[in-house]
């Protein structure tokens, strides 16, 4: 609003030209005033169920036009709760929305009919059996410094699996009737906005966008006992300034799935300034930073909490920037693309890990091939890595840089990367494969390739490989090389060892050309 100069000697004379402005502020101030859930019957006391009135708030805001609908200090707790258009929630400093559970006398809102393939996971080929949801929208945000809470929801894991019943983790692993496994899950929407706000245990999902194009999530805080953010099949996209804390799985992750019926690629994204974990959950949110419940990881192999690219990869990863990002307890750096898609024209830089549970970097082409029959393997190629610290990795697993005959991964550039490992426990002796299977089918970890005949960096299959101003420090007493190679065209190795430059001793060769 501007204010004329000539009104001030005006307002100071009269009162009524001095009611008048104030009443033309108040007016344009709070003429669409914020739908508050509580108007609409919410009671935000913990115990009550108050998905009707938030459900009743946000159609009064969507019958409007659109507008904010609001959620102040209390407890809210709710089933499935549904986004419209236009339309923002806002979760005020001190309140929480909590997803409600079997006990709480409702249910979830059914999965709606899939893509009509097995191509992916059921988590990712659902939506509406989410605590808040919304399917071919526009214009959608979720904002405010509250807490979403996902107590009732769903891991995503089945009754098969015992383990999580046996060591009493406190979040519901299983998928019960009527029950939910995604914090937020957003599907063909555009213009979505997701700021400030934190979740704790966000279920199988914190967030899942599927096919979302501009899309900005800012600020926000996960400490969550699965995937914190999958960006699927999206475009425009730009991931700043997040705090993820998830031990059991991956902290962001970025794929390309069949759930929308079509190959369509994940491109134009941009990360920058967050922050990875893999602490217990529930110990980043208070502070204390916890280390102790390894066990709980579902593949048995350690804290998660990584950045990721994949694994699902039918449509692909372009034009993707990585830059001023932080992980710490947790997996390292993944590139995956295994079931036909290209990767490609990838740059990551400004990067600091520490306490690395696996191999820092994890560039893999692969054939897992699931996704329609007849399509061909995948490329994974232009992609630079920069400025990199790396300090405290498991020397049993080195970096991965390897495609599958017939298929390298192409022009790779990795420059200006410190890598200090950490010893391996005293007396231990690793069983390091001498011979290392292809895995070309397998599902991509580098768990799956053992301890590796090189603790640098296992480099396979590779057509154009730059590696400048590297250093390596050893971790103690090491009887393999540094580097391994085999099957590499076009490879220039810039690598220092302690402070020298690498020798043919620490090298060792398979069929490389240079």
């Amino acid at each position: 609003m501007i204010i004329h100069l000539k009104w001030i000697p005006l307002m100071a004379k009269s009162p009524f030209y001095l009611c008048f402005f104030l009443l033309f502020c108040f007016h344009g101030s709070f003429a669409q005033s914020p739908y508050d859930v509580r108007d609409y019957g919410a009671v935000g006391d913990g115990k009550s169920l108050d998905t009707e009135a938030i459900n009743k708030a946000i159609a009064a805001a969507s019958a409007a036009g659109g507008g904010t609908v609001f959620f102040p200090a209390g407890e809210y707790l709710s089933y499935s709760i549904h986004l419209k258009s236009h339309v923002s929630l806002f979760l005020d400093h001190g309140s929480k929305l909590i997803a409600a559970g079997p006990e709480d006398g409702g249910r979830y809102d059914d999965p709606e009919p899939g893509p009509g393939n097995k191509f992916q996971d059921f988590g990712h080929s659902h939506w509406q059996n989410s605590l808040i949801w919304g399917i071919g929208l526009e214009d959608v945000a979720i904002l405010g410094t509250g807490v979403i809470d996902g107590k009732g929801l769903s891991r995503g894991f089945y009754s098969t699996n015992k383990h999580w019943e046996n060591i009493g983790v406190d979040a519901r692993p299983y998928m019960w009737e009527g029950g939910a496994n995604k914090a937020i899950a957003l599907k063909l929407c555009k213009n979505v906005t997701l700021k400030d706000f934190t979740i704790l245990r966000g279920g199988h999902f914190g967030i899942l966008a599927t096919g979302v194009d501009n899309l900005t999530i800012d600020n926000l805080k996960m400490d969550t006992n699965r995937d914190g953010m999958d960006i699927d099949c999206c475009r425009h996209v730009s991931i700043s300034n997040c705090k993820i804390n998830s031990p059991n799985d991956d902290a962001i992750c970025l794929k390309s799935s069949y759930a929308l019926g079509e190959a369509r690629a994940t491109e134009d994204v941009t990360i920058t300034n967050c922050q990875v974990s893999g602490y217990d959950l529930g110990t980043f949110i208070d502070g204390t930073y916890q280390t102790n419940e390894a066990d709980q990881v579902p593949d048995q192999e350690g804290p998660t909490g990584r950045i990721k690219m994949g694994t699902e990869s039918n449509g692909g990863f372009k034009n993707i920037t990585i830059s001023n990002c932080v992980f710490k307890h947790s997996r390292g750096l993944a590139l995956e693309t295994v079931d036909g898609a290209l990767l490609e024209d990838i740059v990551i830089t400004n990067i600091t890990m520490r306490d690395v549970t696996n191999s820092p970097f994890f560039l893999r082409l692969g054939a897992r091939m699931r996704g329609p029959e007849g399509a061909e393997v995948g490329k994974l190629g232009r992609v630079s890595i920069n400025n990199v610290n790396v300090y405290d990795a498991d020397s049993r697993f080195s970096s991965i840089i390897s495609g599958i005959p017939g298929h390298p991964i192409e022009a790779v550039s990795l420059s200006n990367i410190r890598i200090w490992y950490r010893p391996l426990p005293e007396g231990e002796i690793p069983n390091v494969q001498q011979d290392v299977p292809e895995y070309e089918e397998a599902y991509p970890e580098p768990q799956k390739f053992g301890v590796l005949p090189a603790y640098g960096f296992f480099i396979r299959h590779v057509e154009g490989i730059s590696m400048e101003n590297i250093a390596i420090n050893r971790p103690g007493e090491e009887h393999r090389p540094a580097v391994f190679v085999e099957d590499v065209n076009e490879m220039s190795l810039g690598i220092q060892l302690d402070g020298k430059p690498i020798s043919d001793d620490d090298v060792m060769k398979g069929d490389i050309k240079k």
